[in-house]
């Protein structure tokens, strides 16, 4: 996740839902952060007891896009996403450096299309990855 507040709430829904989390991962939505999305998708992946994904986006920069290539390309187990900042106003800073759209990239509709080319749901609000992932889980093959 790129925001600390949000994955509380996500956390907060699934375990409502009676869905646990073996990992909750925040690397934070700063310009220069220590871990990517892309090594803790890396990570994931090579994990078996990994069975599912949930991955809270926000405005700025391009993680998300390349998250969904690398899911898209590598990953076999299901990822649902929240994109934060569909409402943010491009050139204002919302919350912390990272989360800026600028030049007119890295907005929430960019995001989220990148993220549903890659068959990766996106949850309208936090709350809503539940339903997502127990859809996903529902339709899977056994």
């Amino acid at each position: 996740s790129r925001s600390g507040t949000l994955t509380y709430e996500v956390v907060d829904a699934l375990t409502r839902a009676g869905l646990g989390q073996t990992t909750c991962l925040g690397i934070g939505g700063d310009p220069v952060i220590g871990t990517s999305f892309m090594d803790a998708l890396q990570a994931f992946a090579a994990d078996t007891e990994t069975q599912a994904l949930v991955l809270i986006g926000e405005i700025g920069g391009d993680a998300e896009e390349r998250a969904a290539e690398y899911i898209n390309a590598n990953m076999d187990i299901p990822v649902v996403s929240f994109i934060a900042g569909r409402t943010a106003p491009p050139g204002k800073r919302m919350g912390h450096a990272g989360a800026i759209v600028t030049g007119g990239s890295g907005t929430a509709a960019e995001k989220k299309q990148a993220l549903e080319a890659a068959n990766i749901p996106v949850a309208d609000r936090p709350v809503d990855v539940v339903p997502l992932l127990k859809e996903i889980w529902r339709d899977a093959p056994q």
